[in-house]
């Protein structure tokens, strides 16, 4: 399989936001403005007060205009902030505006599912490769992707040139994985493995843990039902 000169780095950001690491809660934050800043738009909203875009997104408003500050965003007063040019700014600072090529490794049930997700061309992530060591899994048709052998992990991320990768796996193989997209030059890797997992400095690691997400919920269902015995 032929080799490209590695995977694609976006470039650094500029602008008021790249002098700074934003807070993580306001990183989470912003992705829900954007996704609000889309729904106003989608209703022909040109405009929006602050209050009326925190309503949207679901925070306070006091909330939303410092985070909005923190990218040099100001609102005019009794004008508000104009709905297309806010949503580029956020666009810009989250680096949706560069070329994601996402490889989802393991095509079990999850990363199946995850390889057909539409939400995520919608916001500027392309899936570029499906992989897993499963022989009853390999060369098979999964959401116009064809399953690929991970023994061939490193050349098929360096050809579909990939820059983010998406961990589907078992905990025991995820670390091993880890440092195999590592060494091909991959700084941005999500993770569904039930496990912690090292990476070096200036590699990005999101981990997501739906069992843990699930415990959460039952402490607040168990706080709710002490509070009002009657509901649980």
């Amino acid at each position: 399989m032929p080799r490209s000169k590695g995977p694609a780095q976006p470039p650094a950001e500029t602008g008021p936001a790249a002098a700074r690491h934003l807070p993580e809660a306001t990183l989470v934050r912003l992705t829900q403005y954007l996704r609000a800043l889309t729904e106003l738009r989608e209703a022909g909203r040109a405009r929006a007060s602050s209050e009326v875009l925190a309503e949207a997104a679901g925070v306070n408003s006091a909330i939303l205009r410092k985070d909005l500050s923190l990218l040099g965003s100001y609102g005019t007063r009794g004008v508000g902030y104009e709905t297309e040019v806010l949503a580029q700014r956020i666009t810009e600072c989250l680096g949706l505006t560069h070329e994601w090529r996402v490889s989802i490794i393991g095509a079990g049930n999850l990363g199946r599912a995850l390889s057909g997700y539409g939400g995520f061309r919608n916001r500027g992530f392309s899936v570029v490769a499906l992989f897993d060591a499963s022989p009853d899994l390999i060369g098979r048709d999964v959401n116009g992707l064809r399953v690929a052998n991970v023994a061939f992990l490193e050349d098929v991320l360096t050809f579909t040139r990939t820059n983010m990768a998406v961990l589907a796996v078992p905990g025991p193989v995820a670390q091993g994985l880890v440092d195999r997209v590592v060494r091909v030059g991959v700084r941005s890797i999500l993770s569904f493995a039930p496990v912690v997992l090292q990476v070096p400095e200036g590699v990005t690691l999101r981990k997501v843990d739906l069992a843990t997400e699930l415990q959460i919920l039952a402490y607040h269902a168990q706080q709710a039902a002490h509070a009002d015995p009657e509901r649980s």
